[in-house]
C-alpha cells in the first residue's frame, strides 16, 4: 500500500515539476518577446504594443483560409465564389445537382446572363449532346472529335505527378482534350491514353535544341505520339499577358528539369515572347513550318489587349490564302490564374474573355475566316451557364484549367505557386502528394467533365437548339445599365463578312 502512495506522490511531484517548468519556459520566450518587439524598428504596432500585436499577424495569416468557411456568402468570393466551387465538387463527385426553393443568384448586376428558353423545345429529349467537329481538315493528319469542353493548360512542373497522372486518366474516359502546357509532353501526361495538345511556349521547353531554338526533330519526336492531336503557340496567357511562364526554383525537381531542358532547382522563366516571332508574318511562317513538320493542325494562344492587330493579321491570311490560316485559335481571359504572375499583371493587363471573344468571332466573321479557323474559350469557364455563354457567343470549344483543380480536390487554398498546396495538386513534396490518388480522383475529372456537358445539354434543349454549338446571341440576354436585358444579338451583333476569302 505504502508502495503504491509512494508512486502516486512522485508522479504528482513530477506532473507539478512539469507544470511549473513549462509555464517558466513560457515565462522566459514572453519575456524575450517583449523586448524583442520593443527595441525591433520594423513594424510599429509590434513596438508600441508588444506581444499582443502578433495576434494580428496569426488572424490576418489564418483570415485567408477561414473567410471562405464562415464569414464570405455563397456568390460573393473571388476568383471563384462558394456556389461556383460547390457547384464544381457536386459534379466531380457525380452527386445530383438539384436544388429547391429557389436561386441565390441574383439577376440583378449589369452583366448577367440570361437564356432565352424556346416556348415549344424538342420533345422526347431532356438534353442534346456535342457532334463530331474536325479541326484541321487540310492537314494530313486533321483532328476528329466531339469534345466540347477540355483541358486548358498546365504543365508537370506547375502540377504534380499525381495531379496529371488523374487528369490524363479522367480525360481519356471523358473523351476530352488534355493541353501538356509549356512545360513538354511528360511520360504523365501520355500513360493515360487521352488525347493531348502539345503546347509550344516561349521557352520551347520540350522541343528545343541546345540554343534554346525550336528543333524539327524534338517536333517530329512528339508528332509521332498518335496522342497528340494538335499544336499550340503559346503567344500569351491569363495570368500574365505580356510575361513568360514561371515555375518557381522549389518546383524545379531533376525529372522536371530533365523533360524542360533546363538545370534542376533553378528558377525556370520563360521569355515574354517567342524570339522568332516578331510579328504576323513570322507568325503564320511559324504555324505553317510546324503544319509541315507535324502533318498536324496548329494554332496559338492568345490573351486580347489591343485587337487591332487582329485586322493585320487576318489581312495577311486573305492575302496570302486559305491554307496560310491557323487551323484554330485559343482564346484566353486576362482572369486566368493557374499560373504564377505578378498581382499587377494579374490585375490590370489584359481583357476578359467576356469583352475579347465578341471582338475576336466578329473579326473571323469580317474576314470570312469563321469556318476555316476554329475558337477555343478559355477562362474561369467552369460552369454550364458560362459554357454556354461562350457557345452563344461563337467559341467552338472550351477550354477550363481551374475547373479541373477543383475536380481534383483543390481548396483554392492559393499556395499554388510556394510547393505547399496542402491537396498535392500543385506541390512536389510527398507529404502532400500523398493525399491524391490519381485512381479516384481520375473518376471527379471524368464525372466534372461529362456533366459539364450534360448540364449545357439541358440548357441547349431548353432554349431549342439541336446541338450545343447551334446556340446563337440570340438565345441569351444581358442585364444593361437600366436593370433591363437585352439580347446578346443586340448587344454584340454579328458584322457582314467584309473581306472575302480566295
Amino acid at each position: 500500500m505504502s508502495a503504491h502512495l509512494s508512486i502516486l506522490y512522485e508522479t504528482i511531484e513530477f506532473g507539478e515539476i512539469f507544470k511549473y517548468s513549462f509555464l517558466g519556459i513560457l515565462f522566459i520566450i514572453a519575456v524575450g518577446l517583449f523586448f524583442y518587439d520593443r527595441y525591433q524598428k520594423e513594424h510599429s504596432l509590434w513596438r508600441n504594443y508588444p506581444i499582443i500585436a502578433h495576434g494580428r499577424n496569426l488572424l490576418e495569416a489564418l483570415g485567408v483560409y477561414l473567410r471562405q468557411y464562415f464569414y464570405a456568402m455563397d456568390r460573393e468570393e473571388l476568383p471563384f465564389n462558394r456556389a461556383m466551387r460547390s457547384w464544381i465538387y457536386r459534379a466531380a463527385k457525380n452527386v445530383e445537382n438539384v436544388i429547391g426553393f429557389g436561386s441565390t443568384r441574383d439577376l440583378r448586376p449589369i452583366g448577367t446572363v440570361i437564356f432565352v428558353d424556346a416556348p415549344f423545345p424538342p420533345l422526347g429529349q431532356t438534353m442534346v449532346l456535342p457532334k463530331e467537329m474536325i479541326i484541321g481538315p487540310e492537314c494530313r493528319i486533321p483532328y476528329k472529335t466531339s469534345s466540347l469542353f477540355n483541358i486548358s493548360a498546365m504543365s508537370y512542373g506547375a502540377l504534380s505527378k499525381e495531379a496529371v497522372q488523374a487528369l490524363s486518366r479522367g480525360a481519356a474516359k471523358a473523351g476530352c482534350w488534355l493541353n501538356t502546357g509549356e512545360g513538354g509532353i511528360s511520360p504523365y501526361h501520355l500513360e493515360g491514353g487521352a488525347d493531348l495538345i502539345a503546347q509550344i511556349g516561349t521557352a520551347k521547353y520540350g522541343y528545343r535544341d541546345k540554343e534554346g531554338n525550336l528543333d524539327e526533330d524534338h517536333l517530329k519526336q512528339a508528332a509521332a505520339y498518335d496522342q497528340v492531336k494538335m499544336f499550340e503557340i503559346k503567344l500569351s496567357q491569363g495570368a500574365k499577358p505580356g510575361k513568360g511562364g514561371i515555375l518557381p526554383a522549389v518546383k524545379v525537381t531533376p525529372e522536371v528539369a530533365k523533360i524542360r531542358g533546363i538545370e534542376p532547382y533553378k528558377e525556370s522563366v520563360s521569355p515574354n515572347r517567342h524570339v522568332d516571332i516578331a510579328n504576323v508574318s513570322q507568325l503564320l511562317d511559324k504555324i505553317q513550318y510546324i503544319r509541315e513538320v507535324t502533318g498536324k493542325p496548329v494554332g496559338f494562344k492568345i490573351v486580347l489587349g489591343n485587337y487591332d492587330w487582329l485586322d493585320e493579321l487576318f489581312m495577311e491570311i486573305v492575302r496570302r490564302g486559305f491554307g496560310a490560316a491557323p487551323d484554330f485559335i485559343t482564346l484566353d481571359s486576362k482572369d486566368g490564374g493557374s499560373g504564377a504572375a505578378p498581382m499587377s499583371l494579374m490585375d490590370y493587363v489584359g481583357l476578359t474573355i467576356k469583352e475579347s471573344l465578341p471582338v475576336l468571332v466578329n473579326k473571323l466573321v469580317e474576314y470570312d475566316l469563321r469556318k476555316r479557323i476554329k475558337v477555343i474559350a478559355s477562362g474561369k469557364l467552369v460552369t454550364p451557364g458560362e459554357v454556354a455563354w461562350a457557345l452563344c457567343i461563337g467559341a467552338d470549344f472550351i477550354n477550363s484549367a481551374r475547373g479541373f483543380m477543383f475536380s481534383l480536390g483543390c481548396i483554392q487554398a492559393l499556395r499554388c505557386h510556394l510547393n505547399t498546396c496542402p491537396t498535392g495538386i500543385t506541390s512536389h513534396q510527398k507529404r502532400f502528394r500523398y493525399g491524391l490518388i490519381p485512381e479516384n480522383k481520375a473518376d471527379r475529372v471524368y464525372h466534372y467533365a461529362k456533366n459539364m456537358v450534360q448540364e449545357v445539354g439541358i440548357i441547349c434543349h431548353s432554349c431549342g437548339v439541336e446541338e450545343p454549338r447551334e446556340l446563337r446571341r440570340h438565345h441569351a440576354r444581358q442585364v444593361t445599365e437600366n436593370g433591363l436585358s437585352v439580347l446578346l444579338s443586340e448587344l454584340y451583333p454579328v458584322p457582314a463578312v467584309k473581306h472575302f476569302l480566295t
